[in-house]
């Protein structure tokens, strides 16, 4: 590949995808019981699930100046144009401070091609932009057509989603704890997206049931040649809902491919076990 691509692990894609495709892994953090644990290194999402079930509160760090300024240095020293596709700044501090870091970075090394675009996605949202941004690089495509084709395709994908316990997003002031309570127990479960980055709430659902069947109506009404497309699903900690869901997707659009991961530590520790999103494109790319 001419051009690096590097990620931070709020995309969701499994470690050994990094490895695999020699991507530059940057982790953000979590916090339990007072220990800091790297996402997806020293912190699995099983592991933070099963701590929330049991009632632990767990906080989130965005990735490191310092392992920012570490990884973009030792690129800058071997001149190897890099682009780093970041978690939504809608959703995290991550992006801000890598604009930060790149700033003093180039004063030293002004020759050194280095862009950092703005996902606006999360989860396998932004796991899909990283996966086509790696496919771009794989094919030596040049430094300008993969920012400007990223650029171009982050905004088409769309993030649907669900979660099992209003609790979880109550605490991170996503909704109040009131309406947590009495969705508790009505069993309304919230169908959410995402746009400009930031989380919207679309519509309440009562019942799991309903809510997969609604997906699926939201699929069909906001999907573009879905049949043609990798479509994503991410878990929390919920394998046999989510192939549910994989099943219907399958029965209903025939897609290229379904790919499914967890819902990763970092992400997970607002939206709470059991919640359930899919990824797929709403325009030609």
């Amino acid at each position: 590949m001419n051009v690096h691509i590097l990620a931070d692990s709020a995309c969701d894609l499994p470690i050994e995808y990094f490895e695999d495709h020699s991507i530059s892994f940057l982790p953000l953090s979590v916090d339990l019981d007072g220990n800091q644990l790297t996402d997806q290194q020293e912190a699995s999402p099983k592991k933070i699930y099963d701590a929330m079930r049991n009632g632990a509160i767990v906080k989130t760090s965005q990735v490191s100046p310092l392992l920012f300024k570490e990884v973009f240095t030792e690129l800058a020293k071997k001149g190897t144009p890099s682009i780093y596709v970041a978690f939504s700044s809608e959703l995290s501090g991550t992006y801000q401070t890598a604009m930060m870091i790149r700033n003093e970075v180039l004063e030293e090394f002004p020759n050194f091609e280095l862009a950092i675009i703005d996902s606006k996605c999360a989860s396998l949202g932004y796991g899909l932009a990283v996966m086509y941004a790696v496919g771009l690089a794989e094919d030596n495509q040049s430094f300008t057509q993969i920012e400007e084709a990223v650029k171009i395709y982050c905004p088409k994908i769309e993030h649907i989603f669900t979660v099992d316990n209003l609790e979880y997003l109550a605490r991170g002031g996503r909704i109040s704890k009131a309406s947590a309570f009495v969705g508790g127990l009505l069993n309304i479960k919230p169908l959410l997206h995402v746009e400009e980055g930031k989380l919207i709430p679309l519509e309440k659902i009562r019942g799991r049931k309903k809510v997969l069947k609604r997906i699926i109506e939201v699929m069909k009404e906001r999907g573009v040649n879905l049949q043609n497309q990798t479509i994503a699903i991410s878990h929390g900690d919920d394998i046999d809902v989510a192939n549910e869901m994989k099943s219907l997707i399958q029965e209903e659009f025939s897609p290229k491919e379904v790919y499914v991961n967890f819902v990763g530590a970092v992400i997970g520790a607002h939206s709470g076990p059991g919640t359930l999103a899919i990824f797929f494109l709403n325009d030609e790319i």
